[in-house]
């Protein structure tokens, strides 16, 4: 049975905990990660939150495996990773890889909008 959106947006989304940017100020200040899984042009046309480290959603599986070359650093099993997009789609479903890749403590913020209406920095 082929898997629609609302499909994978619904496995996402039921192991994929869905957090406030208080609740992900908490996780950064205990070292997790920021991270923006927004296309580049999103991000020169929004700017990005305080401290977040860009990687596209596209290229993620390529950063997250710890035995390829393009492995990222800043991606470890033993953080926390809170994920932000647009309008939190895509953080859902970025999530949900990161867990099936073996990543445990993994946060969906929503957007960039959550963060800033939570009184979360942007920089450009």
């Amino acid at each position: 049975m082929a898997l629609t959106v609302q499909d994978m947006m619904e496995a996402a989304n039921a192991v994929v905990d869905r957090i406030d940017t208080g609740t992900a100020r908490k996780l950064l200040g205990q070292g997790g990660l920021l991270l923006d899984v927004r296309d580049a042009v999103e991000l020169q046309q929004t700017g990005r939150a305080s401290g977040a480290h860009h990687i596209p959603r596209g290229m993620l599986e390529f950063r997250a495996d710890e035995s390829l070359q393009s492995h990222d650093p800043e991606l470890r099993k033993d953080r926390p990773i809170v994920l932000y997009c647009a309008a939190g789609g895509r953080a859902a479903l970025a999530g949900k890889l990161l867990k099936d890749m073996g990543y445990q403590r993994v946060y969906n913020l929503g957007g960039l909008p959550d963060w800033v209406n939570g009184g979360g920095e942007v920089t450009a």
